[in-house]
């Protein structure tokens, strides 16, 4: 018998792309923008799930939930959120959902746990039996703690040596400045110091400061009230609010603007803040750790950053290595993704091919961490169950190790080197004949492959972070992205 989905979400496109999929899964669909048409749908139909967004424009998730779960005390509730924070996980858990979704959603995840629900039984639905959300984060669902956990140590010496001043820190108060490449691993560092330390029992709330506009960052770090400005329908509690008694992340701190840091200083230092368009203080009791992927004291010597805010953060800091630099923790770290994936995608993919082991150790990881948690989880979809993981399943520059294939007439070709002869120079100077290029081919052939080999060594040099590369370079982001796809499509 076909399931039939209820989905109440006022992103219009988000629910539409999120049906189609569905629909093609075998299921039935309605879709609802606002809360309360979604209840009324609700009342009007039974269905067998319903996937409601946390955040609506007339009401709040739990809100939403509340009235479901008293028409129907048996129906499935999958909640979605832009908001990782552990508050809203145990809110709606007990509030009678039977999981949350972070977004941006991923497909397959969406199904998986959906999938789940359907299979527990009704009355387990009712008592929320076998199913708890703790304050630190932990969950009793059917994994266990470890399958569960984003962290995993490593064994190398620079993996030692990083957890031993996690170790010291974190049961001390201190504001500490994490860093480290894209895809290191600083949320899931700061959440570990957070879990370690006194206020584990309290919420973490992450927040990136790198996607929020100069006019939102107030609004996102404090909060505002109603009518505070255009937009604002309702009070809204901010992420230091949120964060009380807890532990507060902001990633990528240095994109903060000047009057926002100023703001933040004066909250750290009192201990007190306002809401945007509020007059009335609170006190908060919030533990500060943050992360850049620049040195904030070149940033505050450049002016970018408040000399005295670095200070304030800068108690305590931890450099985290990237995963080039400690390659023997490769095999543990895709174990470890590897169950997880797993778990998440209800698949039976339990090993890798001696080759896929052989490209990870090869490859330099310019994503870190979060690359390798991503293509370990794109091999196991991609891998049919009970079989092993190849190299197939790979993406292309994993099979490439780092290099692009120079397209014919633009670049030239790669020489084959000869047996029992000298090494021949990939930049070698085309044959001059009576003061003339043998051909013009050979001018265009060797300024194309000039232009490759600098472009690929200005990537290496940044750590494949096209921004820098481009810049270095002195082209815009949307020339160098073409040059990089024309490469790779005529590979």
């Amino acid at each position: 018998m076909t399931k039939s989905i209820l989905i109440i979400d006022d992103d219009m496109d988000l629910c539409t792309l999120l049906a189609r999929f569905l629909t093609r899964k075998g299921f039935e669909t309605d879709a609802a923008h606002t809360g309360a048409k979604g209840i009324a749908k609700f009342n009007e139909k039974k269905y067998d799930a319903v996937i409601c967004d946390y955040r609506l424009g007339d009401m709040d998730g739990k809100d939403v939930i509340a009235a479901l779960r008293k028409q129907d005390p048996t129906v499935g509730l999958l909640v979605i959120t832009g908001y990782s924070d552990i508050k809203t996980a145990v809110e709606v858990i007990k509030l009678g959902a039977f999981d949350y979704i972070t977004k941006p959603l991923i497909p397959d995840e969406v199904l998986a746990i959906l999938n789940k629900l359907l299979q527990t039984p009704a009355s387990e639905l009712v008592t929320n039996k076998g199913r708890s959300v703790s304050e630190n984060g932990s969950s009793s669902r059917s994994r266990s703690l470890k399958e569960d956990s984003e962290f995993y140590q490593g064994n190398s010496p620079s993996s030692r040596a990083l957890h031993e001043q996690v170790n010291i820190v974190a049961a001390t108060n201190y504001s500490i400045i994490l860093y480290g490449e894209s895809g290191s691993g600083k949320e899931i560092i700061a959440r570990t110091i957070h879990n370690m330390s006194s206020r584990k029992d309290k919420p973490f709330i992450a927040m990136d400061c790198g996607t929020l506009s100069k006019e939102l960052a107030g609004s996102e770090l404090f909060g505002h009230v109603k009518g505070a400005f255009t937009g604002a329908l309702q009070d809204k509690e901010g992420h230091f609010e949120l964060a009380d008694g807890g532990t507060l992340f902001l990633d990528e701190v240095g994109n903060l603007g000047i009057e926002v840091q100023a703001t933040l200083l004066r909250v750290i230092q009192e201990r007190k803040f306002k809401r945007v368009g509020g007059n009335k203080e609170k006190e908060v009791d919030v533990r500060i750790i943050v992360a850049s992927n620049e040195n904030l004291r070149d940033a505050y010597r450049k002016g970018k950053f408040r000399e005295d805010l670095y200070h304030r953060f800068n108690e305590f800091s931890i450099n985290l290595p990237p995963l080039r630099s400690r390659k023997e923790d490769i095999p543990a770290f895709a174990k470890f993704f590897l169950n997880k994936s797993t778990a998440e995608l209800n698949k039976d993919v339990s090993e890798f091919e001696d080759d896929v082991m052989e490209a990870f150790l090869q490859y330099e990881w310019p994503g870190n961490l979060r690359e390798f948690r991503n293509v370990i989880r794109r091999a196991v979809l991609l891998t049919d169950p009970g079989k092993k993981i190849s190299t197939s399943s790979l993406p292309w520059e994993i099979n490439n190790k780092n290099t692009f294939v120079p397209p014919n007439n633009t670049i030239a070709q790669p020489v084959q080197q000869p047996e029992n002869t000298e090494l021949i120079s990939t930049t070698a100077v085309p044959e001059i004949r009576d003061g003339e290029l043998k051909t013009k081919n050979q001018l265009k052939d060797a300024a194309g492959k000039a232009e490759f080999e600098t472009i690929m060594s200005v990537l290496k040099m940044v750590n494949f972070n096209k921004k820098k590369a481009a810049e270095l370079l002195k082209i815009d982001r949307k020339t160098l992205y073409n040059k990089i796809k024309n490469y790779q499509s005529q590979s």
